[in-house]
């Protein structure tokens, strides 16, 4: 930590590190999978149409990123196990999480769930090598961001310094995708290093192995600038500089950024949003099926569906990209390839 304080990233880094360590994140927010076991079930539906488009190997790496409490990858795998038991035989089920009481959840959720056993894993170079099939839910949105404010013909960069931002002159990040962005006097423009690392690193892989990866998260898919940092603590809103580790931390993915971030050879599909991606993937029909199925329960499938599809709350908020290398076809859930 300098004179000026804590870079951003530094202070969300360690503020995050600190809250899934030491507190259970779903007291404070509730993701997809938790509202409706038909969000795990359609991407397990869309892991074993990905899987055949890939020509069906055996094994292949089926990898999450995030996992949670593990509720998307246990709906996931009921689902594969009924309608494609070859899929579910083939597939070896790697976890990319760090926390070791989230990895204690996970492998209670996921008991007997797998063919095989699960592994788990601090990054995506632990996975071994082979085709991939890649889900990422909510993870994106966690990771560190720094903020730089336009200041003239140059920029600041924000610091936390005892709980409040300053301003430290700073130089924009020479290669980003978004140095180039229009940004008005006194707005910011955020950069998320880590998320296009992160991307750049999956697509690599499906370059080198083929596969295809999902990633779903609230963001925008436009060259815009402003601030997106929030927090939540207890379910409410809260200062994202106070009592850091005690709330969690997140900021708007920038869907365009990470689309520039794509090497040359891999599909790009969307960014779309989480509304029309589901309803490509059968939502309707699958809660439907649902309410028949439990009359007693009707009203509140219907009403989780709405949420997770519905354009005021998480169908049109959050966006879903996809990335597929080797893919015979298109990417379910898609309308095409971006800038196909």
């Amino acid at each position: 930590m300098s004179g000026h304080g804590e870079r951003l990233d530094h202070f969300m880094a360690r503020a995050n590190a600190a809250y899934y360590a030491g507190r259970d994140p779903f007291a404070d927010f509730i993701t997809s999978p938790e509202i409706s076991q038909v969000f795990g079930e359609l991407l397990g539906a869309w892991v074993a149409v990905v899987w055949d488009q890939l020509g069906r190997p055996d094994p292949f790496m089926l990898v999450e990123a995030g996992p949670g409490r593990g509720t998307l990858m246990a709906d996931a795998q009921r689902l594969v196990r009924r309608v494609a038991p070859a899929c579910h035989r083939a597939m070896r089920v790697h976890l990319i999480e760090t926390s070791p009481r989230l990895r204690a959840v996970q492998a209670r959720a996921l008991h007997d769930a797998t063919a095989e056993p699960v592994c788990w894993h601090d990054g995506l170079d632990g996975v071994p090598d082979g085709p991939m099939v890649l889900l990422a839910n909510e993870f994106l949105d966690a990771l560190p961001i720094r903020q730089f404010v336009r200041r003239g013909q140059g920029w600041a960069e924000r610091f936390v310094r005892d709980g409040a931002f300053v301003q430290v002159p700073a130089r924009f990040p020479a290669h980003h995708p978004a140095r180039a962005r229009p940004v008005p006097e006194g707005e910011v423009l955020e950069t998320c290093q880590p998320a296009l690392d992160f991307v750049h690193a999956v697509a690599t892989r499906l370059l080198r192995c083929s596969g295809a990866a999902v990633l779903i998260d609230y963001g925008y898919d436009a060259p815009a600038a402003g601030d997106s940092l929030q927090a939540l603590r207890d379910g409410q809103a809260a200062d994202p500089l106070h009592d850091p580790g005690m709330a969690d931390l997140t900021a708007h993915v920038d869907f365009h950024a990470i689309a520039d971030h794509v090497p040359a050879g891999v599909r790009i599909w969307g960014s779309v949003t989480q509304g029309s991606f589901l309803g490509g993937l059968g939502l309707a029909a699958r809660t439907e099926q649902l309410a028949r199925a439990a009359p007693a329960q009707a009203r509140d499938i219907r009403a989780a569906a709405m949420r997770l599809a519905a354009p005021g709350h998480m169908g049109q908020l959050f966006r879903v990209m996809g990335l597929s290398s080797g893919l015979a076809g298109g990417l379910p859930g898609f309308a095409g390839p971006r800038g196909e």
